[in-house]
């Protein structure tokens, strides 16, 4: 296992698979199959060590874990212009800003 490993980790039921999926945010092509969830976890923490030290040993410089990014907050999005149209009557219909409507909508998918 990695040393204060801080990779973002995911456990999963597979359908396809009949077995739960270990997987790695910064890491998106690896995976482990596993019947226990909690080996799946495992499985899959000793699978991107693996590719860690390899990466190292390598010259390679592994993926920063997303919890030590820091965001601003900000993301510039390309949407159609008919789109962008009905979302600023939107927000004009509802008094705030398009930043704010959008802001929102963007909250209650999250939920």
């Amino acid at each position: 296992m990695l040393k204060n490993d801080r990779y973002t980790y995911r456990v999963t039921w597979s359908e396809e698979d009949q077995e739960y999926v270990g997987l790695c945010v910064e890491f998106h092509s690896l995976s482990w199959l596993d019947e226990n969830p909690e080996d799946a976890l495992k499985g899959i923490r000793q699978v991107v060590a693996g590719v860690f030290k390899e990466m190292q040993s390598h010259g390679e410089i592994p993926p920063e874990p997303i919890a030590s990014k820091k965001f601003s907050g900000k993301f510039l999005v390309r949407i159609p212009p008919d789109l962008h149209r009905r979302l600023v009557m939107e927000a004009q219909e509802e008094g705030v800003s398009l930043n704010r409507l959008t802001s929102d909508k963007l909250r209650k998918q999250d939920a």
